[in-house]
């Protein structure tokens, strides 16, 4: 979606977002991965689903989601009655992209005797097509629920579902997908890092891939990695995951030193999500004005996307937001 921001010229942005805010009963959510001039007019700052969670619990009339549209699908599928926009429509996701629904279906109908188990990263479709959505937190209270006896498929990240199988010893069938913000980290820029900064630990987001969760001294997710950074003792922290999330930390803890793992370049500019990054305060402003770009889901879709999400938070109910791992 290409937004002209021509007419735009002179505005007060932030002073429009403010306005229209009021007049459309809007909340305004934004990612962790966001540019720090979103999140920091946002009216919550958090992870996909905990943002889905608290709009829910809003009496806002507009949700503008600043994220990725599986996200802003998400907040609609838990709040229907709300219109909700997401400035940039072509915002998507690398891990929803790898899954198409048609040939999840067909690997499902190629093993009738698995379970799937699917990761909140992907379509409506394909939360239609699952029997569990799981965050990270939820993951490991829903795999003790199920027998052990069960096949399970995980999908659609591979290097998530494979470290959850090898934490818990639990075989599952592992769609091929990646994030590709994880996928760019390397291994031999972060060792070198590390030399640089003895004693540093290392926070590492599970969608990583093993080579780098093997020297992660703690493993979660955006919120679980944000609660490690205000715990941990020492003054500089290493974070392997979108750094974007770095924003919030230095908000909080102004003493310490954050930095972003380095990808096969030696930077961490590869590791930026492009997805992400479309977001902009013009687009959120157009959204918030025209209410669009809209998202909009069929209701037997939704219902059957739901059925999925409703299983989740049934099974996890008892520990979301404990444990080592967080809602991505």
């Amino acid at each position: 979606m290409t937004v002209q921001t021509a007419n735009l010229t002179g505005l007060d942005l932030r002073a429009e977002i403010d306005r229209l805010r009021k007049e459309r009963n809007a909340v305004i959510l934004a990612h962790y991965y966001q540019k720090p001039e979103i999140q920091d007019l946002a009216d919550f700052v958090g992870d996909s689903l905990e943002l889905s969670r608290k709009a829910a619990a809003t009496d806002a009339d507009v949700i503008a989601f600043c994220g990725v549209k599986f996200m802003a699908d998400t907040a609609k599928i838990l709040s229907p009655q709300k219109i909700v926009v997401l400035p940039d429509l072509d915002a998507g996701c690398s891990l929803e992209d790898s899954c198409p629904p048609e040939k999840f279906k067909a690997f499902r109908e190629a093993h009738p005797d698995h379970i799937a188990l699917t990761y909140i990263n992907c379509s409506t479709e394909v939360k239609a097509l699952s029997d569990i959505i799981v965050t990270s937190s939820s993951a490991e209270t829903i795999l003790n629920q199920i027998p052990r006896d069960q096949k399970i498929i995980f999908g659609p990240d591979r290097h998530l579902g494979g470290y959850l199988s090898r934490k818990f010893d639990r075989p599952m069938l592992l769609w091929p997908g990646v994030c590709i913000v994880h996928e760019a980290f390397s291994e031999t820029e972060l060792l070198k890092l590390k030399a640089q900064h003895p004693g540093a630990p290392v926070a590492a987001h599970p969608e990583c891939p093993p080579a780098i969760i093997d020297h992660a001294d703690m493993v979660g997710s955006t919120s679980a990695i944000l609660d490690f950074a205000k715990t941990f003792e020492g003054d500089t922290l290493i974070v392997a995951t979108e750094p974007h999330i770095i924003h919030q930390m230095e908000r909080a803890l102004p003493n310490k030193t954050f930095i972003g793992a380095p990808g096969a370049d030696g930077n961490c500019n590869c590791n930026i999500c492009p997805y992400m990054a479309l977001n902009t305060l013009e687009k959120l402003y157009l959204a918030l004005r025209d209410l669009q770009p809209r998202i909009e889901i069929e209701e037997g879709l939704r219902l059957a996307a739901k059925k999925s999400l409703d299983r989740m938070l049934e099974m996890a109910s008892a520990t979301v937001g404990k444990g080592d791992l967080g809602a991505r």
